[in-house]
């Protein structure tokens, strides 16, 4: 391109250098064609340059053509055998497709004619085995006609008014019918008789029939008057023992101790029965049940409980210690208060330590049963609150806040009561309130932590807190407040204390005065002490 656009500027420049008259014209066109012939020689001296390389691609390309004329050849043979094999596997596809949906039909015609025979299978078996009382085999087919699809069927088949296939499904929908009112019948009957075997018999009958809910709750209720017969037994023969038999403090917790055994045990001895013919997940109606009965007869224990222990009368008395206690004239007896005291605890335990069973075994069957993240998040819920809000919690929650108080009551009054009766022995460092109090304090609140109530617990840590800092505290301090009655520096006095205490030189009221105040002391370091210890023992 380069040198035709010299060759045509040159060109043009020549014929107008003929027309030229003027010699500064010429010499302008002269130096022109001149630039134009640098320019042309160069361009020739570059392509001289590459005449080698261009002339080894050109016998390269040479040597190359007899092959491209193959490729050529056989790319075009290769096409048309991608060609043919695309239109090929297209029709094999199609046909793949048609035959895919023909064997659909034919899977489809043949599960109808399966259906049709097993409806035909269901219709004879169920009549001979109503007929021949053989209920489970009777279920049984009406189980397997209700996993059809019967609308499906219908249309599939002739089931006009009075057709065979029509006439099947009348007979069958009666026989399911008649089936549902035989094993309800025979369930009650069954439990009305107290024959355990045919009980469990028509229980497993219920699902096959689609009753899942109605077998479960006339399970649970079965189930929850086989223990409600047995605890009211055992509480009219508990109320009989006399006070002089050595478990008459802890009659109550044994009544309810037993009612929470027994519920155990039907749970433990029923769950694989339900798990096996209901399925998992199946458990909390019973559960439910079980724990409605519960509470009934655990309403009925505590008021028992309540009326044999005198516990409102005991309750409005510390009440009224605790606001008047410089007017309040009738004390309880500390004795028969540490007794009722020990049976709440163990009362509240047992309660507890049911509660948590319960929970446990029904978390744990929604867990197996139920593979939905948020309905068993939904379910966990349910369960929670249905046995925090049960009576028997309720109840126990009752007695727990009058435990508190009249255990708090008990520890400050047994503590003012060692600080008043405080006695120090002959050539004893100590006296015996240190010891008396924190063996009451202790005493108390390990109590509270064998409730298994965290709230009892944390309440009567702070109470314990509480009289120690102030009640007790207060006692040791007032002994102290004026101080060592000597002229001596302290540890003057210590030693000459100490030696006294050896020599028995102790007489006068001064002496003894400083005895005091030295076995104070000693108290006060000594009760540092069993507070660390007791700190230790509870953690």
């Amino acid at each position: 391109m380069a040198g035709s656009k010299v060759d045509a500027t040159s060109s043009d420049i020549l014929e107008a250098a003929d027309k030229l008259t003027d010699i500064d014209k010429m010499k302008e066109a002269l130096d022109r064609l001149c630039h134009e012939e640098e320019i042309v020689n160069e361009e020739l001296n570059n392509l001289l340059e590459h005449q080698s390389l261009l002339e080894n691609k050109m016998f390269a390309l040479h040597k190359m053509l007899p092959n491209l004329h193959v490729l050529d050849s056989d790319a075009k043979q290769l096409s048309t055998m991608i060609s043919f094999t695309s239109t090929l596997a297209e029709n094999v596809s199609s046909k793949v497709r048609q035959l895919d949906v023909a064997k659909s039909h034919v899977s489809d015609s043949i599960q109808r004619v399966e259906d049709v025979l097993d409806l035909k299978f269901c219709t004879d078996g169920v009549q001979s085995a109503l007929q021949n009382e053989d209920y489970e085999k009777a279920a049984g087919h009406v189980h397997r006609f209700l996993s059809l699809d019967e609308n499906v069927l219908r249309m599939a088949g002739d089931a006009s008014e009075g057709s065979p296939l029509d006439t099947s499904f009348k007979m069958l929908h009666e026989a399911e019918e008649k089936l549902k009112t035989i094993v309800r019948n025979k369930f009650d009957a069954s439990v009305h008789s107290g024959d355990v075997a045919s009980v469990e018999r028509f229980f497993k009958i219920f699902p096959l029939l689609r009753l899942h809910e109605e077998g479960l709750t006339k399970f649970g209720k079965y189930l929850a008057a086989q223990f409600s017969e047995p605890v009211g037994k055992t509480l009219s023969e508990n109320l009989k023992i006399t006070d002089d038999d050595k478990r008459s403090n802890i009659l109550f917790a044994d009544v309810i101790t037993t009612m929470f055994e027994r519920i155990a045990r039907i749970v433990e001895t029923h769950q694989p029965l339900v798990e096996t013919f209901y399925g998992p997940g199946k458990l909390d109606i019973i559960l439910m049940l079980l724990q409605k009965e519960c509470d009934r007869q655990a309403r009925t224990t505590i008021k028992e409980f309540k009326k044999r222990r005198d516990f409102d009368y005991k309750v409005q008395q510390v009440q009224q210690s605790m606001l008047f206690s410089k007017s309040s004239n009738e004390k309880l007896d500390f004795k028969q208060l540490d007794v009722l005291l020990s049976e709440l605890v163990l009362l509240n335990t047992r309660a507890e330590l049911y509660i948590r069973f319960m929970k446990k075994r029904s978390l744990n069957d929604i867990d197996v049963g139920i593979q939905d993240a948020e309905l068993k998040k939904e379910k966990h819920a349910i369960v929670e609150r249905n046995f925090n809000n049960c009576d028997l919690s309720r109840l126990m929650q009752d007695l727990i806040g009058n435990y508190i108080l009249m255990e708090e009551y008990f520890m400050r009054e047994m503590v003012l009561k060692a600080v008043s009766m405080d006695l120090a022995e002959e050539n004893s460092l100590y006296s015996s309130m240190v010891d008396d109090s924190f063996f009451i304090v202790k005493k108390s609140v390990r109590r509270a932590i064998s409730s298994s109530s965290v709230d009892g617990v944390c309440a009567m840590l702070n109470h314990a807190c509480t009289i120690l800092e102030q009640d007790f505290r207060e006692t040791l301090y007032s002994k102290l407040r004026p101080g060592f009655p000597s002229g001596f520096d302290f540890s003057q006095a210590y030693n000459l204390m100490q030696s006294s205490f050896q020599q028995g030189k102790l007489s006068s009221d001064t002496e003894k005065a400083k005895t005091v105040f030295l076995i104070t002391l000693n108290n006060a370091e000594a009760s540092c002490d069993y507070i660390k210890s007791l700190h230790n023992s509870l953690e």
